[in-house]
């Protein structure tokens, strides 16, 4: 099957799931709890992933998958994979939670182990973001599709760092070489803030504490193809299915390639 065919699966998948999560936001009918990670769980978030697991496997059953709702199998079992869907049902459940609308249905499509493919449905916002290797980075509206790419670098503006609506600026703070100058845009999910840096609205995202491959998956996609990278804190390229855990490391989603960006932010190390 042709990755074109596999993008369009992807993406009608992501918005039948979306209509469905829609249901529990609009209604506010729906349960919450804490899951071991400490992270929300909803009863929205399994009926997304129960309509994309349904439809993956009934549209591509010989792809595996790993989603965030459905416990990993060991490495052993999967490091051989050639390519699997990688699943967050909600990212941003804590958004969702809340009633900010800023959370997102996320599925990539991993080969070789890195993302070749990744679509994001923010359905409260009616867009999509998507990419695929070798094709570009897009942005759909509902109205139209128009190709997106991370804003130019000129050395006199300010930095736009996008930010969680709840996170401490002083925390950003010491991660932040202080001989430049910083504007700050507050967006809810990991995944839009990375779509922000993709379209040219932010220049860089600081993710500092727990994530799962699932959260970066989609997005290290389409921002790489917006022109864009994800590397963790000390500057290397993240790793997909090559651990035991599917944790990642702190990261650092970054624009335009031509800011210099080891001397932006302080790398740190970090072990995981």
């Amino acid at each position: 099957m042709s990755n074109e065919k596999l993008l369009n699966i992807a993406l009608e998948s992501a918005k039948k799931a979306g209509t469905e999560v829609m249901k529990y936001y609009r209604q506010g009918n729906y349960t919450a709890e804490v899951k071991a990670d400490q992270s929300p769980v909803t009863s929205a978030d399994i009926a997304s992933n129960d309509i994309l697991m349904d439809q993956l496997r009934t549209l591509t059953p010989n792809i595996p998958i790993i989603s965030e709702e459905v416990g990993a199998l060991p490495l052993e079992a999967r490091k051989s994979w050639d390519r699997y869907w990688l699943l967050d049902p909600i990212d941003g459940t804590g958004e969702f939670i809340i009633g900010s609308g800023d959370f997102a249905v996320n599925i990539a499509l991993v080969e070789q182990g890195w993302p070749t493919i990744g679509v994001i449905h923010a359905p409260d916002h009616c867009l999509t973001y998507y990419g695929q290797k070798n094709l570009g980075a897009f942005k759909d509206n509902l109205q139209a599709s128009h190709a997106i790419e991370v804003a130019k670098y000129t050395s006199d503006r300010a930095i736009k760092v996008a930010i969680s609506r709840r996170q401490q600026l002083e925390l950003m703070g010491q991660y932040l070489n202080k001989d430049y100058q910083f504007d700050y845009v507050a967006l809810g999910s990991c995944s839009l803030k990375n779509c922000l840096i993709a379209e040219g609205g932010a220049d860089c995202y600081i993710r500092i504490g727990v994530t799962g491959e699932w959260d970066t998956g989609a997005s290290q996609c389409i921002l790489e193809q917006a022109g864009g990278d994800i590397l963790d804190s000390e500057f290397q390229p993240l790793s997909y299915n090559k651990r035991e855990s599917l944790s990642n490391p702190d990261f650092y989603s970054l624009g335009s390639r031509d800011f210099a960006w080891q001397k932006i932010i302080k790398p740190h190390r970090q072990h995981y």
